[in-house]
């Protein structure tokens, strides 16, 4: 947000209510014109210590961003399926990723200016995997590990069943796509709102068919 500061050189009256009460004698009046390139255009007087030039206002967004920005958030830590892994066609694949502060959340940041504290949180949201093959999942969650006890079940919040081995496919794998949308909420300033950060990690994943010995 880009601000312009005009002094009021013909200061008003000491009873206007611009002064809030301050002596007009030890301050000095701006009119503070702002503008976002959009519909946000606050404007108003301001007033500072005489002989001082005007504080740049903050716009509490710019801090939100600033903190969103000092996380560090990044792509899912994806934990099944595994680079080193073979999965089988027609074999019920399980998803789920490692979670940490910087890979799923909440993670918290602060950031302050101009004596303004915006503090945004910020957490995954839903993850989208884009298998290789042409079918994508959505997962609201982590997924759930698997244990041998499942045997052949399907996973319960996030998983796939390939129909085509990736032999066909470059390298002879498919490259799985984790997209993670981070919703993250900030408030400070005397003001609130939401911002959104989308983060992916990929990984190759080799899919063959079972071998029948006879």
């Amino acid at each position: 947000m880009k601000c312009q500061y005009t002094k009021v050189e013909a200061k008003p009256p000491a009873a206007h209510p611009a002064w809030e009460g301050k002596d007009p004698a030890k301050f000095d009046m701006y009119f503070m014109s702002c503008s976002d390139g959009g519909l946000d255009n606050p404007d108003g007087f301001i007033l500072v210590p005489q002989g001082h030039p005007p504080v740049p206002q903050v716009d509490p967004r710019e801090l939100a961003q600033r903190a969103v920005d000092s996380m560090t958030l990044l792509g899912p830590d994806i934990a099944s399926p595994r680079a080193s892994g073979r999965y089988t066609v027609g074999v019920p694949m399980w998803m789920w990723i490692h979670q940490s502060a910087t890979t799923y959340g909440p993670n918290t940041a602060s950031a302050s200016a101009g004596g303004i504290t915006v503090t945004a949180t910020a957490k995954v949201s839903k993850i989208v995997w884009a298998m290789g093959d042409g079918a994508t999942v959505t997962c609201n969650g982590p997924g759930t590990p698997y244990t041998t006890s499942q045997a052949m079940a399907p996973s319960p919040t996030c998983g796939h069943l390939y129909t085509t081995t990736s032999a066909d496919a470059r390298s002879g794998r498919f490259l799985v796509t984790a997209t993670s949308t981070w919703a993250i909420a900030w408030q400070g300033g005397g003001q609130a709102g939401q911002l959104t950060e989308v983060r992916h990690s990929t990984v190759p994943v080799t899919v063959g068919e079972v071998q029948v010995v006879r």
